[in-house]
């Protein structure tokens, strides 16, 4: 279906699922992405192979059309541990093996990744790829039992993701930046560390965070710059009886044990 309008604001709903529930609307996210990228020229990248679908530690936010038909958007929120390394170890690993110690460093209290934030242009404006998506991820994070989260931000995002707590990691990379997806494309280590307290993020965001984790499923209407957007948040995942973290973590693979690699001679950038 087309996107409604209600009063003049879009009506979307926002939904989370784990990957390997919902391979239909998996594709759709993958399909999705895929468009926007190749809009900006990035043919592939490690965020976007298609592993994640069989992936037990991917979870899916998705933003659709009420019946499920048409998707505007979406972001994934990877546990370690899972069938494959986080997307940011197979983006920069090659760059500065030390990334492997950081994650893995933090997966042994339970720590994941947000990846694969994307929106399409009918949503554009709107807050869809930016602010909403990242605050209903942070707000899932606790119902997967993570207590960190990684991002690899683009410059523009980098004030986004500080707004909801994620602090920029300067020990790997060049002070924490690479070159990705591509080489005249920068990309920023980032970690919000305190995902049960958000003690870092700003009061706005905090609040609202706060609020879906109380309310995961509830009609908002939300406000940027502006503009308004009715969102119908279905975020309470399905199915977390047969998720296990304490079991996720047990199969942790340190890969920097088994490199040999000086990071010191790397040409990082």
């Amino acid at each position: 279906m087309a996107l409604l309008f209600n009063e003049g604001r879009p009506v979307v709903r926002l939904r989370a699922f784990r990957a390997i529930d919902d391979p239909k609307t998996c594709e759709r996210f993958i399909e999705g992405h895929a468009h926007v990228l190749t809009a900006i020229g990035v043919k592939k990248v490690t965020s976007s192979k298609n592993d994640w679908m069989y992936n037990p530690a991917s979870f899916v936010l998705i933003v659709e059309s009420l019946d499920g038909e048409k998707v505007y958007g979406g972001v994934r929120i990877h546990a370690a541990g899972g069938s494959e390394p986080l997307p940011i170890e197979q983006a920069t690993g090659a760059m500065d093996a030390r990334i492997y110690d950081l994650v893995y460093d933090y997966a042994l209290h339970g720590t994941g990744e947000g990846c694969g934030l994307w929106n399409s242009r009918e949503i554009a404006g709107y807050g869809i790829g930016s602010i909403f998506l990242t605050r209903a991820g942070a707000a899932i994070s606790t119902q997967i039992g993570i207590k960190s989260l990684f991002a690899l931000c683009a410059p523009y995002t980098v004030k986004l993701a500080e707004s909801v707590g994620y602090r920029i990691d300067t020990s790997v990379g060049n002070n924490g930046t690479f070159y990705y997806p591509k080489l005249d494309l920068l990309a920023t280590v980032m970690i919000m560390r305190n995902l049960d307290t958000l003690t870092e993020a700003d009061q706005e965001n905090r609040a609202a965070i706060f609020s879906l984790r109380n309310n995961s499923n509830i009609v908002r209407i939300e406000t940027l710059r502006n503009k308004e957007i009715e969102i119908h948040y279905q975020i309470d995942i399905p199915h977390l009886d047969r998720w296990d973290l304490d079991e996720v973590i047990k199969n942790l693979q340190h890969t920097s044990a088994d490199l040999k690699v000086d990071h010191r001679s790397l040409n990082i950038l």
